[in-house]
């Protein structure tokens, strides 16, 4: 199995350099929804490639609206605030069901406000995929003695859920591409 820990250390290495953009890193113009789109793409695509994942398509983009998950865009615009909730809802889709994330992102941003709460997803989910990036290179991850409030504990939860799987679809991607190679050498 010697074939499968370089990949996988190699993709762990790209995992710890992972950033999400701040609340003060995203767009202050407001784009439109072709932009917004794109956006998300080129931000979740370190970790979530789209040819795997349909990360965020139109139709979601309403559907969230409809569902009182994130404000309507005023005249086809969107700002900050709806690419914030986008990156979130995008990335917590891939282990909770909407309803979830509906009542998760209603709770942090009444605790928090949206912009605290934002910026507080996007340091744990870096957080999170760092521990996996360095499993993901055979190294021990550092072991968070911070306390968690009661309040984050949801927040911490999912995105570790999303690391932790992002860790197990590479590892499977890692043993098939093994055992096709070594299927392959057995044929000839």
């Amino acid at each position: 199995m010697s074939d499968l820990d370089p990949k996988l250390q190699e993709w762990g290495a790209k995992l710890t350099t992972f950033h999400l953009p701040r609340w003060g890193e995203l767009p202050e113009l407001d784009l439109y929804m072709d932009q917004v789109l794109t956006l998300v793409t080129v931000y979740l695509s370190p970790v979530i490639p789209p040819e795997k994942h349909n990360l965020l398509t139109k139709s979601m983009v309403n559907n969230y609206v409809k569902l009182g998950m994130i404000p309507a865009p005023k005249k086809k615009r969107y700002d900050r605030t709806h690419v914030a909730f986008l990156v979130a809802i995008t990335i917590l889709k891939q282990v909770l069901t909407i309803p979830e994330i509906k009542e998760g992102i209603l709770f942090q941003a009444q605790v928090d406000g949206i912009q605290k709460a934002y910026n507080l997803f996007c340091l744990e989910t870096e957080l999170a995929i760092k521990r996996t990036g360095d499993l993901a290179q055979g190294k021990r991850p550092e072991t968070d003695t911070a306390a968690s409030s009661f309040a984050y504990l949801a927040v911490r939860a999912a995105t570790g859920s999303f690391a932790n799987k992002l860790l197990a679809e590479k590892a499977i991607e890692c043993e098939i591409a093994y055992l096709q190679k070594k299927e392959n050498q057995h044929d000839e």
